[in-house]
């Protein structure tokens, strides 16, 4: 039976994390996972109190929260996660953002029927056949589509969304640390995607649903669009030297880890 970790990079989200933890405890999914790790972001909210409620009284005994030891970005909170699914003898991690915008019953049926036994990692898709995205506005739905298609062209694969917030990885593929001088802010899961694509790496994407309702949304649009444009054209002229040859972070961190509550 393979050991499968689910971890939830939370930040903020006080009003959110009761609902995801729910979600999970009610899941299909939730029997075939052997842990579940909330991971704080050091929020500055009551995210940290409110998790540990809703496990209480879901009664997910699998579930517990801790703390990075510094506020390290979403993308160094995978760090964080992919470091102890390796360290632990995990086969399998999934990741679903603590915002409630993903839910794990999208993956459901690949898990169930072990199909992401196939892949390097399964990646949710916000924006190809079978998904659905409400509340999510026009003009955003526009620009993914649009970067999606820039980035099919210059990996040389299919790319269906350039980072959603559940996706599932083989730990195998993630035990030589490729990833850990890519940004640890939002544009991760971009930099992952190249990762991916050089390391020829199985990827399976797959639809998914994906609300915002009463999300505060952390994406800097505009900036984040323009610092996604210069890494990409990079890679597009230097790839594996891009990837490999610099330290893509803007803060030097020796060693991603969280803490015990």
């Amino acid at each position: 039976m393979d050991r499968i970790l689910l971890f939830i990079p939370m930040y903020n989200c006080e009003n959110q994390i009761s609902r995801v933890i729910e979600k999970i405890k009610k899941s299909e999914v939730y029997v075939f996972l052997n842990e579940i790790i909330i991971i704080d972001n050091h929020s500055k909210d009551n995210s940290i109190e409110n998790a540990r409620r809703a496990i209480e009284k879901n009664d997910c005994r699998k579930a517990r929260v801790v703390k990075n030891h510094e506020n390290v970005g979403l993308g160094g909170t995978h760090k964080s996660a992919f470091k102890y699914a390796v360290q632990n003898n995990f086969d399998y991690v999934i990741v679903l953002h603590g915002d409630d915008q993903g839910d794990i019953s999208d993956f459901s049926k690949v898990i169930s029927e072990r199909e992401y036994r196939k892949w390097d990692a399964v990646l949710g898709s916000r924006f190809m056949k079978g998904s659905s995205t409400p509340g999510y506005s026009k003009f955003r739905i526009f620009g993914n589509l649009v970067f999606n298609k820039i980035v099919s062209i210059i990996t040389r694969r299919k790319i269906y969304d350039l980072g959603s917030g559940l996706n599932m990885y083989r730990v195998n593929a993630l035990s030589e640390p490729f990833y850990l001088r890519y940004p640890d802010n939002l544009v991760f899961n971009v930099y992952m995607l190249m990762g991916h694509t050089s390391l020829s790496h199985k990827l399976k994407f797959y639809p998914i649903s994906w609300r915002e309702e009463d999300q505060v949304s952390n994406v800097k649009l505009f900036s984040q669009t323009k610092y996604m444009t210069k890494s990409l054209l990079l890679y597009l002229v230097k790839r594996n030297k891009f990837l490999n040859g610099r330290d893509h972070r803007t803060k030097t961190i020796e060693s991603y880890y969280f803490n015990e509550l």
